[in-house]
């Protein structure tokens, strides 16, 4: 076991959360600091494909989680206008669990938050890091209230728009637009929904209806859109999410009336980053969205963050000096994430631009094939 004794994590979310879960379960004290004074998430859904599964199944999480969500065993494939054109059956990774596992996103981060509390982590809400001072032993963290504490780590787990890789490496790395936005929207499920259903509209974007539980799902819609206009008043979000819906067919259709409630459409630009190898310097380490944040169009986001706190605890509890344990980290993390992250992208390039010479389909076989392998 490396000689880790106390850790700060920055950031509250699923990597955050996770990585501070598994610190504890190693024996290291953690602190960790959350700049949202409410600590709470925007309240659509959560994909768990089979690696996040495994990952959480590692860190005592999986079963939790799928008691509170609902099964996914495949994906159905639809053209624009409703014809089904391919169903898919997704691999399972342990008998116990189902290929994948839709939640929402409130109710993971309760799940997580209540085992946070179990492990006796001490959190500091609605407060940030204001300095990082590194030593050979350590380092010496001021916070936003006045205070300091000294670490022997510091794990950067605080989002794709990420403070601590600022102060790591400046501001030069930043997320980049990949051109496309994400909406989102919490329905009641439709009867018998236990795949995610894919509605493709070329250039015009795609579509899709995850289940969530047993009375909820979401509708996901990604599509292009002009870089000027990701500034929109939220009173226009439901009647122009309904008109980009107007494209699609089948359950699109039959729901997107009931798309209304200003408060409950979730816009996002998409943006995604790849920090360079390494993502440390000295003590500081970066993980989740704030050293490879991805796009959506493989729901693999969290499932990284998560494998990335697993992995990191694997290899404290493997020894060494610290460079080794992070050298080592990063060996076995920057390969699978860059890919998840480049070909994720390569998704979203071919909606912006499709090309009939290539399948997307393919690339996210490809994407599931690469993440149902061992980390």
């Amino acid at each position: 076991m490396a000689d880790i004794q106390k850790a700060l994590v920055v950031g509250g979310g699923v990597g955050g959360l996770t990585a501070a879960i598994a610190l504890r379960g190693i024996g290291v004290d953690v602190d960790l600091v959350e700049k949202n004074p409410r600590w709470d998430v925007y309240g659509v859904g959560i994909i768990q494909p089979p690696n996040a599964l495994r990952a959480l199944d590692a860190l005592g999480l999986a079963e939790p989680c799928v008691a509170a969500g609902h099964p996914i065993l495949g994906g159905r494939n639809h053209l624009a206008d409703g014809t089904v054109v391919a169903n898919d059956d997704y691999p399972s990774v342990d008998p116990r669990f189902p290929p994948m596992n839709g939640l929402t996103r409130p109710a993971l981060h309760e799940i997580l938050k209540a085992r946070l509390r179990d492990e006796g982590v001490a959190v500091r809400v609605g407060e940030v890091v204001s300095q990082l001072t590194q030593r050979a032993d350590g380092v010496t963290v001021a916070f936003s209230d006045g205070t300091t504490e000294d670490y022997d780590l510091v794990i950067g787990a605080d989002g794709l728009y990420s403070q601590i890789r600022t102060m790591l490496f400046g501001d030069e790395l930043r997320p980049r637009y990949t051109g496309q936005t994400a909406w989102r929207y919490n329905l009641p499920r439709i009867d018998d929904l236990d795949r995610i259903h894919v509605y493709i509209g070329g250039a015009g974007g795609t579509a899709g209806l995850v289940p969530l539980s047993d009375s909820l799902m979401y509708v996901l819609y990604i599509t292009k859109w002009p870089q000027d206009r990701l500034k929109i008043p939220a009173e226009e979000l439901p009647a122009l999410m309904r008109q980009r819906l107007e494209i699609f067919g089948g359950e699109i259709a039959e729901i997107r009336d009931q798309i209304t409630d200003p408060e409950g459409v979730v816009f996002r630009p998409v943006d995604n980053i790849l920090v360079p190898r390494p993502w440390y310097r000295g003590r500081v380490l970066l993980i989740g969205d704030a050293a490879h944040g991805t796009s959506p169009h493989a729901g693999q986001g969290a499932a990284q963050a998560v494998e990335d706190a697993l992995v990191l605890t694997q290899e404290l509890e493997g020894g060494g000096g610290i460079d080794a344990v992070l050298e080592r980290f990063m060996e076995r993390r920057f390969e699978r994430c860059k890919a998840v992250v480049e070909l994720s992208a390569s998704i979203g390039a071919w909606e912006q631009n499709p090309d009939p010479s290539i399948d997307p389909n393919d690339i996210r076989h490809e994407l599931i094939a690469l993440c149902a392998q061992p980390v």
